[in-house]
């Protein structure tokens, strides 16, 4: 499976307005959504709900109740809202419809990169990005001298002078968690040095030098981390910036704004974004992007209302009332400073996400298999080995290899 997307442009920030734009029909059909419950999706449910006759669940376990949600005949609802991985279940159960002749009729304000396609059908819309971006503290890199780091034996080099000034805790912090958030920075490192993860036939295709290579520059980085880093998600980096402790890290644009937090933060205007650091092929960053589905088990005439009302709450009048709450897609969004990383991550080349039922699989191996290596109790080529053993049995209980 192939999904073409994208290059796109912005980041994501954390506060928002409610839009106010009156929708340019009147729904007559009873409507309802499930998606998650973050400030850009609840602007958006808002901008569908001018249209009337419109229910909006906005739910954070959104990925855990759509599958079945979306399974029953007639569908619990009619639009959904997803991710790059989070629309591989639906796709698979065959609980979403291709949109081609609704984007046809309707869609006539739609870029082309919000077009997700898959197999020749467009399967779902997307209206925003996030990415992981380098932020820093520009005044410690100012004082040191330092420019800001575009590859990573830069940030290694950089990291060098800040630990010996002594001027935070430790130079970097990263969001290398034990399980999902490890797994993640292994396959952003990985997109970087151009590696694929699995081949046509779902085999794995990790254990290679672009995998040493990647696994050696993510422990090269913990030693000028706190050593709690196996414990360390966005929220613990996020924290870390705000109180002083770091200088640097690779970090979701989506936490950018809550460097600028006066509430909670006490490096207000200090931390700027640039570009995820380069690998040797790309930024070691992988694009996110979520959007729109709507159900397969619903009436056509339900399907049509649906992506009418959907088109109304991704309009360019909905993002001009909320320029921060997301890294939109959308005409009419213009990227403050704090997109600026996201932006310029993109523009240098960043890979999607390359969801799929096997990338799921391979994402849990690789979170689960790589702190041996970082703790040193297994070297880089036996860690990839024993990570594709897992992917391997995992794969073949699922059925995508025999």
């Amino acid at each position: 499976m192939k999904l073409k997307t994208i290059l796109m442009a912005g980041a994501m920030s954390v506060a928002g307005s409610v839009a106010t734009a009156e929708c340019a029909f009147e729904n007559t059909t009873e409507l309802r959504s499930l998606t998650a419950g973050f400030e850009a999706w609840k602007a958006v449910t808002d901008a569908m709900a001018e249209c009337g006759n419109f229910e909006a669940n906005l739910d954070q376990e959104f990925r855990e109740k759509q599958p079945e949600a979306f399974a029953a005949d007639p569908s619990l609802y009619h639009i959904g809202g997803v991710a790059n991985s989070t629309m591989i279940p639906l796709l698979n159960a065959g609980t979403i419809r291709p949109l081609n002749d609704l984007v046809e009729q309707y869609g006539q304000n739609l870029k082309p990169n919000q077009l997700i396609t898959v197999g020749g059908d467009i399967m779902a819309i997307a209206m925003m990005v996030n990415n992981q971006h380098l932020m820093y503290r520009e005044d410690i890199l100012d004082d040191l001298g330092l420019d800001v780091p575009t590859t990573y034996d830069e940030v290694l080099a950089a990291a060098a002078v800040i630990e010996e000034a002594g001027v935070v805790d430790y130079p970097l912090g990263g969001t290398f968690m034990t399980g999902w958030n490890l797994g993640e920075e292994f396959v952003n490192m990985y997109l970087g040095e151009g590696g694929q993860f699995v081949d046509d036939n779902n085999m794995p295709t990790i254990n290679n030098e672009r995998g040493i290579a990647s696994l050696e520059m993510m422990k090269a980085l913990t030693e000028y981390m706190d050593p709690e880093y196996l414990v360390s998600d966005s929220t613990y980096v996020q924290q870390q910036f705000q109180q002083g402790k770091i200088a640097m890290a690779n970090l979701w644009a989506s936490r950018a704004g809550a460097m600028n937090d006066e509430a909670e933060s006490q490096v207000v205007g200090l931390v700027k974004m640039a570009s995820a650091p380069m690998g040797s092929e790309a930024p070691a960053s992988s694009i996110w992007w979520d959007g729109i589905v709507i159900a397969s088990n619903i009436t056509d005439e339900e399907a049509e209302a649906a992506f009418r009302v959907a088109m109304e709450g991704i309009d360019s009048e909905m993002v001009q009332a909320n320029q921060e709450a997301a890294v939109w897609l959308i005409d009419g969004y213009e990227p403050g400073d704090l997109a600026a990383g996201a932006a310029a991550t993109a523009a240098n080349g960043a890979r999607p996400y390359p969801a799929s039922g096997a990338m799921g699989i391979m994402h849990t191996a690789l979170g689960n298999g790589i702190a041996d290596y970082l703790n040193g109790n297994k070297d880089a080529e036996t860690t990839l080995a024993d990570i594709e053993a897992a992917y391997m049995t995992a794969a073949e209980e699922a059925g995508l290899i025999e």
